[in-house]
């Protein structure tokens, strides 16, 4: 009777016991009815022509392993006990059917596994790649891995099907998972740690990713490009040196119930991406935590970013999101929306702030709508070309250091329903900007409630300003008012201040209060139908003067005139020398 006679008289039932199996034991030692390598038990089953179940007993196997047909590969020690590959090249190439259960698979310079053909499912391996893939699903292929380790190398899905359960993926090279070319994979429940790319890279393909965890790696921890659709849902990603999550190249899909901590940014969508995002916690992000540009889209619902590097949410270079109840704690800037981008922002609450809560710059265009904020130093500013605009209505502001709103350059900002409560200055317009104003309040303003200068201009109706410390309105430089049943009350020192050449009108207006005077103006502006019992006194000067605000964004922010100081900021090196009287040296 021959090796391979003997090795199978034992046969196993599976499916049901609708086929019987060959077995074919394997060891080192040899010894009657055992195979002294795998390849010979692969032989003989191949002589039968039937399944096989081929039992490995511990040991090293100095082999390239070859499959075909339908076949199990056990190690019958512990999971690690086999170890299977050369020096150099392949340790296994797969066609047919084909289970590998508690092996070591060792490689290099090639892929350690691949699955040309059919079927293959890893389970309980440890695959050693080195400079190369550690396992590769080739075109029109399926393959599963589960409860497995891949050191070095990476699961490369080419145009196949692909399942990932429980598995580990540490130090890849390159990418730990690749999904491209048409391929569908699942990654269920697995860790991808100091990838030197990409932890999960989907390109033109489609992929879940479920209940993992990807911390370390090189750049963005899941990627989506070429129109690839991609699903996150309970993920953790942290401490990685890019984005935690990247949509680009018009590719599609959903993020939910994940949370990136030590990104340079959470969650970024350029070039024409549109992912919805639910859920999602963006903390502690060195850069952003929601950052679109480049013509990238995307909605975002419920989502929170805490201690933001730099913004919370930016959209940028034409970027338009939709972001629906997301909260903003901590950090440096809230909401920024800059380079003739887009944006609309609805149930947004922000709060403890270093800078400012809402930006709009440079030919952007947003809209606010049911927004709270709260103890940051200023809570909206508008700066750019005409084309720059933001419409904020349903807002709060409170306890601002500086300005609820500031609106300069030639940047035009509608307030429906909006009220700012606790702060410096309440709404601010100045050089050739525009400030629209309906139904708004303004209460507890250390200094001015509203304030246009230089050539700004603002038009209110219906506006409330009482308990300001200096002036209710005050005008200012060529600045032009227009101001319908509007009412101020409690103004500590004037109710309305006007001066320079600011023109305009008010109609319809009520001053009232205890002290102080109801109108200070410069008889340029017309008073129709003023309701007041303070004095209205003609005056080219004003009891205090109206702020000057010199917006830089990126030096000191001045509300008051300024002498005899000097200033150096973006310098290496800064000279300071004391000159006595004619700039001559002291």
């Amino acid at each position: 009777m021959t090796t391979a006679q003997v090795a199978s008289t034992a046969p196993d039932m599976r499916r049901g016991g609708a086929e019987m199996v060959a077995k074919y034991v394997v060891s080192p030692r040899g010894g009657r009815g055992v195979h002294a390598d795998i390849t010979s038990a692969l032989l003989a089953a191949a002589r039968r022509g039937r399944a096989a179940l081929i039992e490995i007993a511990p040991g090293r196997y100095e082999e390239a392993l070859t499959v075909r047909g339908e076949v199990r590969l056990v190690a019958t020690g512990a999971p690690g006990s086999v170890v299977v590959g050369q020096a150099r090249g392949t340790a296994l190439d797969a066609y047919g059917t084909v289970g590998v259960e508690g092996i070591v698979l060792t490689g290099r310079d090639a892929d350690t596994v691949a699955c040309h053909a059919g079927t293959l499912t890893l389970d309980r391996v440890e695959i050693r790649a080195y400079n190369g893939v550690g396992v590769h699903a080739r075109p029109n292929t399926s393959l599963t891995l589960r409860d497995s380790v891949v050191l070095h190398g990476r699961a490369l899905f080419s145009g196949a099907r692909g399942l990932v359960e429980r598995c580990r993926f540490t130090d890849a090279t390159d990418n730990a998972i690749a999904v491209i070319e048409g391929a569908d994979v699942t990654v269920r429940d697995s860790r991808v740690e100091g990838s030197r790319i990409h932890g999960v890279r989907v390109s033109g393909a489609r992929a879940e990713v479920t209940g993992c965890e990807l911390t370390g790696t090189g750049l963005a921890a899941v990627v989506a490009d070429t129109q690839a659709e991609l699903r996150v849902a309970g993920c953790a990603i942290e401490a990685v040196h890019a984005e935690g999550i990247w949509f680009m190249e018009q590719s599609r899909g959903s993020v939910d119930s994940t949370r990136v901590t030590d990104a340079q940014h959470g969650i970024a969508v350029t070039t024409g991406a549109d992912p919805v995002v639910r859920g999602c916690t963006f903390a502690r992000c060195r850069d952003t935590g929601i950052n679109v540009g480049s013509a990238g889209r995307g909605r975002f619902e419920e989502c929170t970013v805490l201690d933001a590097g730099n913004a919370a949410v930016l959209s940028t270079e034409g970027g338009s999101p939709e972001i629906d109840g997301c909260r903003v704690s901590g950090g440096n800037v809230g909401i920024a929306v800059t380079e003739a981008a887009r944006g609309r922002f609805t149930r947004v609450a922000i709060e403890d702030l270093t800078s400012v809560a809402l930006r709009v710059k440079d030919g952007s265009t947003a809209v606010f709508e049911h927004v709270r904020v709260e103890r940051c130093p200023s809570q909206v500013q508008t700066l750019g070309n005409a084309g720059t605009t933001a419409d904020i209505t349903d807002a709060v502001f409170r306890d601002f250091d500086m300005s609820a709103v500031e609106v300069l350059g030639q940047s035009r900002v509608r307030l429906t329903d909006v009220s700012a409560e606790r702060g410096t200055l309440g709404f601010g317009v100045g050089e050739e900007a525009q400030l629209l104003v309906r139904d708004c309040t303004i209460e507890a303003v250390s200094r001015w409630g509203v304030s246009a200068f230089g050539k700004g201009r603002i038009v209110a109706r219906n506006l409330t300003v009482s308990g300001v410390g200096t002036a209710g309105l005050s005008g200012s430089g060529s600045a032009y008012l227009d101001v319908t049943d509007s009412e101020f009350t409690d103004c500590a020192v004037v109710g309305v201040s006007l001066r320079d050449r600011c023109g305009g009108r008010l109609v319809s207006c009520t001053v009232a209060g205890e002290g102080g005077d109801a109108v200070r103006h410069n008889g340029l502006v017309e008073l129709v139908s003023l309701r007041t019992s303070l004095p209205v006194v003609e005056s080219t000067e004003p009891a205090e003067p109206p702020p000057t605000i010199i917006n830089n964004f990126n030096a000191p922010v001045f509300n008051d005139e300024v002498h005899g100081v000097q200033l150096a900021w973006n310098n290496t090196t800064a000279i300071q020398q004391q000159t006595g009287e004619g700039g001559t040296p002291a």
